[in-house]
């Protein structure tokens, strides 16, 4: 999947509302994808669930940054120091 390659989310600028991220979290054995998605924070995500082709379209249409694993974990981890 050919995604818009955009600066490294931790290094973001905090806000940027044009800017959107997709996290992938899980593929189910039952052909659906759990991801986050994120418009202009990467650090404020909404959970969503849809099928493979479905989740292939949304990134393309909405120009989706991937968060990587490495990032992923930078962003948990930030997380948990806010959670304290």
């Amino acid at each position: 999947m050919v995604l818009s390659r955009q600066p490294d989310p931790a290094q973001a600028p905090r806000f940027d509302p044009t800017t959107r991220f997709v996290r992938l979290k899980q593929v189910r054995s039952d052909g659906f994808v759990e991801f986050e998605f994120a418009i202009g924070d990467p650090d404020l995500a909404v959970e969503l669930i849809l099928p493979a082709n479905a989740y292939r379209d949304f990134c393309r249409d909405q120009k989706a940054v991937v968060i990587s694993p490495l990032q992923g974990a930078a962003i948990d981890d930030a997380r948990l120091r806010w959670s304290g």
